[in-house]
């Protein structure tokens, strides 16, 4: 069935036509923790990820982020970037989702905030 979904859907993974670039022009290079492949063209120009289900861009990890747009000349798999102790993993984009970011007195939020800072203005 995904085989069947690339003829017509860009978001399924990828298209018939990148998996023929792919099979012509790309050399793998590397693989993340969420299955997402990383491809190199053969003359080192040109990077691009099949993502693995979806195609979001959040999914992409910092590192292969830098290797992707040339940042970092070392693929991730081979010299992994430093991490600091204070960073937290890394996350997918959960915006519109139940699970999204929701500030403190947001109307999103189960139990909002009581105001008692806040006086209604009412008319003389």
């Amino acid at each position: 069935m995904k085989f069947i979904l690339s003829f017509v859907t860009w978001w399924n993974s990828q298209t018939l036509n990148t998996r023929f670039y792919t099979w012509r022009h790309g050399v793998a290079v590397g693989e993340d923790e969420q299955g997402n492949a990383y491809y190199e063209s053969r003359d080192g120009k040109r990077r691009w990820v099949i993502f693995n289900g979806e195609a979001e861009a959040s999914r992409v990890s910092a590192d292969w982020h830098g290797w992707l747009h040339h940042t970092f000349d070392e693929k991730p798999s081979k010299k992994p970037l430093k991490h600091k102790p204070w960073e937290i993993s890394h996350s997918e984009n959960r915006t519109g989702t139940a699970t999204a970011y929701t500030p403190a007195g947001s109307l999103r939020q189960t139990h909002p905030v009581s105001r008692d800072d806040y006086e209604a203005w009412q008319p003389e």
